[in-house]
Order: structure tokens, then C-alpha cells, then sequence
């Protein structure tokens, strides 16, 4: 009977807690938009300017021979997806294994792993990928594409690395010595008992830095990759409609990351990650 009671009470505080970051950023985001149009259409009003938001769906998608393709900013998007999806598994593999030399003993991997960590952190992003673009990929034959995934890559490592340090850190040293009495190897002790206690804490952090990663993908765009950034920026130089272009690539870069935030508020119910 209690569990009868307090089955849908439970339900309904998890579907709660999963929907609540994204209806509360979308309220917060069409607050914010309202007043930015109300403000945005009096300057054009100051300024004579003439919206054009009519032409924006033809750079979207378009229709031919029955059926529908899409145009310039979807392909955009496509492209920023893949550069940030590739980056985000990279990122997650670099900043582990950052984080596990930090807190070795090892001299060398605590040294080499805190000199990677401060040179990253304390350099422009912009720096690393001119470095990266114009010195080191022609040295490597890196691509692009490549060098975009790197760039991005070892730079949210850097931060992810930090994360989880503070994970490992904060898991109490009796679990690693109940795993040593299990019999269990490093390598197993960490797959099933530290990590996971690890990810349930910084799921948090990890998820500002994946949405981080996916607002700085757009800088890779100095290096003429066609993504969402690039192709609004040719849109706008082919078209003269700034105010459209820009918000219309704002608005879908919020859609990926307000997405991104509830598959990880969907992820924190699954794992049980308290909230606070």
C-alpha cells in the first residue's frame, strides 16, 4: 500500500526534477528574448531597418524534385554536431586520464599532467588553434576537420581533467581499500566501484563543460570549416541580414545545448545524482 501511495508522488518529483532546469531556462531564455526583440526592433525602427525574417527558412531547407533538403545552416549544424561530438568523447578521455596521472604516484605523470593542465588554462583558446592550424598541422597533416577535434579537445580536457580530480579526491579512501581486499585490479576497481561513484558527483560540471564545448566550437570557424558560425557568417556577407542571421544561429545553438542539459538532467534521475 505505501509503495502504491508514493509510486506516482515519486514519478511525478522525478519528472520534476528532470523537467525543471529546461522549462526554467526556457522561461528565462523567452524572458529575455522578449525584451531583446522589443529593444532590437526600436533600433531598427531608429535605424530604418527593414525585417527580412521571410528569406531566413530558404537557408534552412529547401524543397526540390519532391523532396526536402537541407540548406546552408543545417548543414552547418550537421558539421557542428559532428566536430562537437567527436571533441566531447575525446575530451571525456582526456581529461580521465589527466585526472588519474594527477593523483598517481608518479612524479612524472603528476608533473607532465599539471604542466598540460596550466599551459592549456592559461593560453587563449584562439592562441591554441592558430598554433595548432597554421604550425603543427602542416608539420602532422592534420586536416581541418582534425585539428579542429584536437583544439577543442585538449582544451575542455584541461577543465574536464580538473573535474575529475575533484571526483577522484572526494571518493573516500575505505573504497579503494574494500576494493583491494575484494582482490579487485586497478583497473576493475576503478571501472566498478570508483568510477561510478565519480561520474554521479561531477555529472553536474560535466555537463557545463559540454555545453561550453559546443558554444566554443563556433571559434573553429577561423579555420574555414563550414560549420553553423561559418555558414551564418557567409549568409550575412551574401545578404546584408545580420539581426536574422545571428539570431536565427543563436536560437539554434540554444536548441543543442538546452537538449544537451536534459539528457543530463535525464541522465542525473537515472543515476540517482543529488541535486543539490
Amino acid at each position: 500500500m505505501v509503495h502504491n501511495i508514493a509510486g506516482p508522488s515519486c514519478r511525478l518529483k522525478a519528472i520534476g526534477r528532470i523537467s525543471k532546469p529546461f522549462f526554467t531556462g526556457l522561461l528565462q531564455v523567452i524572458l529575455v528574448a522578449v525584451f531583446l526583440l522589443w529593444l532590437l526592433d526600436t533600433g531598427a525602427e531608429a535605424m530604418n531597418y527593414r525585417w527580412q525574417w521571410y528569406r531566413i527558412p530558404q537557408y534552412l531547407w529547401f524543397f526540390e524534385d519532391g523532396e526536402w533538403f537541407p540548406a546552408e545552416l543545417l548543414e552547418g549544424l550537421r558539421v557542428t554536431l559532428q566536430i562537437s561530438a567527436v571533441s566531447l568523447l575525446l575530451t571525456l578521455a582526456i581529461g580521465l586520464v589527466t585526472a588519474l596521472l594527477r593523483v598517481s604516484g608518479s612524479v612524472i605523470g603528476r608533473g607532465v599532467s599539471w604542466g598540460y593542465v596550466e599551459l592549456i588554462r592559461n593560453t587563449p583558446l584562439l592562441v591554441q588553434i592558430y598554433l595548432l592550424y597554421f604550425v603543427f598541422g602542416p608539420v602532422l597533416g592534420l586536416e581541418r576537420f582534425t585539428t579542429a577535434v584536437l583544439a577543442l579537445s585538449l582544451f575542455q580536457g584541461a577543465y574536464t581533467a580538473e573535474i575529475f580530480r575533484a571526483g577522484l579526491t572526494s571518493v573516500d579512501r575505505g573504497q579503494f581499500e574494500a576494493s583491494n581486499s575484494l582482490g579487485l585490479c586497478a583497473l576493475d576497481s576503478y571501472r566498478f566501484v570508483i568510477l561510478p561513484q565519480v561520474i554521479k558527483r561531477i555529472l553536474p560540471p560535466l555537463t557545463n563543460e559540454a555545453v561550453s564545448l559546443v558554444k566554443n566550437s563556433s571559434i573553429v570557424s577561423v579555420m574555414a570549416i563550414f560549420d553553423l558560425t561559418t555558414e551564418g557568417r557567409n549568409i550575412v556577407a551574401d545578404t546584408a541580414m545580420p539581426f536574422e542571421v545571428w539570431f536565427t544561429v543563436a536560437g539554434i545553438y540554444l536548441v543543442v545545448t538546452l537538449t544537451l542539459s536534459g539528457l543530463a538532467a535525464w541522465l542525473a534521475y537515472r543515476l540517482d545524482t543529488p541535486s543539490h
